[in-house]
């Protein structure tokens, strides 16, 4: 019975057996070495790539061969990626990893391609991630200074945090990134409170609190001292927040949906902790409802479960489209015009701007507030000219900025300033 692994025979004429031999098999020799370093590299860039997946690569080799370099990535991209949001870091690691012609016909003779004058300007449009993961790795420290080497990273420099601090999103390396993702989570949002129905005792009030009131008359002999008040509540504004997922926001969503979650989950209104009613939905070519997602108190729980969920990520962006499912099937969390909404977008919408403006007009007749979270306007100049950012534009009550750590820091108060305005 044949082997149903074993790579299939090459006719003669087209592959020589001398030029097999050079390459050599996919289990041994440098075919083997240099799978091993792209599945490192893959991971320095933030792939989750472990060895059972690095196990199948040789495999898929056997399978598909080194004749053609487009079947050898497809059958790479197939058995080692597990996240739609990571098929363009690999296909430009791909390409970089691959890219000298001398060698294409063995495809994987050498680690890195040589740095010559005409990849230079390639090299300088990779994403960082893909830059950082092609860097060699750091020579190994000795046990001596490895202490030091730990304590001084986490301290971390005072001119690399404030680097850091002003820094774009989309502009981070894979490290930077992850560094950052755990900084936003240490940010607050103290939201906007208004009265609510239910009271308390207070120093003020219209309505005398007669309970209060009457027991401490009895501790006082049946005098009646003062009228103790009761005062109406402060509870923090019903929140609603749609997060763009599309190809272009791939950089963006998922810090702020950690930036989301962690900032909403300790609301505090009066000095009291206080429990916020927050819904989350993202969107792309549909509508994702996460908030079985955000109940999770784990923000690392959290990301895995949203992006589980979500199936049109680092797709196209169709906000009316979502607008009208929101408006079909979750109607009930836009509370009595209270409700504070977020839209998280660049406004690159593929939608029908009419249908946009209907779905918008509906939304805002139903909400307290609505505020575009824009990363775009980390661009001097920027007008919103494309024809769904110039819907938003219009039916939003403000734009604000959000890319990068000190935009988030000033968003409290730059929601709280609005506020002010429409009382």
């Amino acid at each position: 019975m044949p082997d149903m692994f074993a790579a299939p025979p090459a006719p003669q004429a087209i592959h020589p057996p001398q030029r097999v031999s050079q390459l050599g098999d996919a289990r041994s020799g440098k075919l083997a070495g240099n799978l091993a370093a792209f599945c490192r590299a893959l991971r320095r860039a933030g792939v989750p790539v472990d060895a059972a997946r690095m196990a199948l690569a040789q495999q898929a080799v056997q399978l598909v061969g080194v004749a053609r370099k487009d079947d050898m990535a497809a059958a790479l991209e197939a058995v080692l990626l597990s996240r739609a949001q990571d098929r363009v870091v690999f296909r430009e690691l791909f390409d970089a990893f691959f890219r000298d012609p001398k060698l294409a016909s063995k495809l994987l003779a050498q680690m890195l391609p040589r740095a010559d004058g005409r990849a230079e300007p390639q090299r300088q449009r990779q994403r960082p991630r893909v830059r950082e993961a092609l860097q060699p790795p750091e020579p190994q420290t000795s046990a001596e200074t490895a202490p030091e080497q730990v304590e001084l990273d986490a301290a971390m420099t005072a001119s690399r945090l404030q680097r850091l601090q002003h820094a774009d999103f989309n502009q981070l390396s894979a490290s930077e990134y992850r560094l950052v993702e755990r900084l936003v989570r240490d940010i607050a949002l103290p939201l906007p409170s208004v009265a609510s129905r239910r009271t308390r005792a207070g120093s003020r009030g219209a309505r005398i609190h007669w309970g209060r009131t009457l027991r401490q008359a009895a501790r006082h002999g049946g005098d009646l001292a003062a009228l103790q008040r009761q005062q109406r509540r402060r509870q923090p504004l019903p929140l609603l927040v749609l997060v763009d997922v599309s190809g272009s926001m791939e950089r963006y969503a998922r810090l702020l949906l950690a930036f989301i979650h962690a900032a909403t989950a300790r609301v505090r209104v009066d000095g009291q902790a206080r429990q916020l009613r927050r819904e989350v939905f993202a969107f792309g070519t549909g509508l994702t409802d996460l908030g079985p997602a955000f109940r999770t108190s784990d923000t690392d729980a959290m990301l895995q479960r949203a992006g589980q969920a979500i199936a049109d990520f680092a797709g196209g962006t169709r906000l009316g489209q979502s607008l009208a499912s929101l408006r079909r099937q979750h109607a009930r969390c836009l509370v009595g015009r209270r409700t504070l909404v977020l839209i998280v977008s660049d406004g690159l919408d593929t939608g029908e701007p009419e249908d946009l403006a209907r779905e918008l007009d509906w939304l805002k007749h139903r909400c307290r507030r609505m505020l575009w979270l824009n990363p775009l306007l980390r661009f001097d100049g920027y007008q919103p000219s494309a024809r769904g950012a110039a819907v938003l534009h219009r039916a939003a009550d403000a734009m604000l900025a959000v890319h990068n750590i000190t935009r988030l820091q000033q968003l409290a108060g730059a929601i709280a300033s609005l506020m002010k305005q429409s009382t």
